[in-house]
């Protein structure tokens, strides 16, 4: 025979009026929804239905500006200042590329970006690639430091070949000096 699991039931007036044990279950009839209960919270705590999940039907617009004023401070980062450098050619056959930004500032973070100036591995001029190679390094991050002169961005090529994945193949491509060029984007 079929067992079947029956749980404590009645109207929200009955619910709203019922402390039930800690972890215990009942069902709302007029409500059609479950509670659950700790013990000591008189009602319990109504679990939401699908079909009354309020998330569903949110709409962004509907927040006010005020609450964006309050919110978006507590969670962005302080003002900060972008520095981008003019995208200058790469150059394989030298040690290392140096930018001088010039300032005392630290940065927070460095990008660097390879920018095609000429047809090559699938994409066209003027596309920024970020995900690049030079030599058996992937993605190489700039050095920095600050000297007399100032702010110096560096990038440790050693003399090796500069390569991104194909764009629709995927494929590793070694790129040629003459179609690339390398951009700086500081952030103090």
């Amino acid at each position: 025979m079929t067992r079947v699991l029956q749980i404590r039931r009645g109207t929200t007036e009955q619910n709203d009026n019922f402390t039930g044990m800690i972890g215990e279950i009942t069902m709302d009839t007029d409500a059609k929804t479950l509670r659950v209960h700790d013990g000591e919270t008189l009602g319990g705590f109504a679990i939401a239905r699908a079909d009354e999940n309020s998330a569903a039907n949110f709409d962004i617009n509907s927040v006010p500006d005020d609450v964006w004023q309050q919110i978006i401070p507590q969670f962005t980062p302080k003002p900060y200042t972008v520095i981008e450098t003019a995208p200058f050619p790469i150059n394989s056959r030298c040690s290392y590329l140096d930018y001088i930004i010039g300032g005392t500032q630290k940065p927070m973070f460095i990008q660097v970006a390879l920018i095609c100036t000429g047809p090559q591995a699938g994409y066209n001029t003027g596309d920024e690639v970020w995900a690049f190679g030079i030599g058996n390094k992937t993605n190489p991050q700039p050095n920095w430091v600050i000297d007399q002169d100032g702010l110096h961005v560096c990038l440790m090529v050693g003399k090796q070949k500069y390569w991104a994945s194909h764009r629709d193949t995927g494929e590793t491509t070694e790129l040629d000096d003459e179609n690339w060029s390398v951009v700086f984007r500081v952030y103090c």
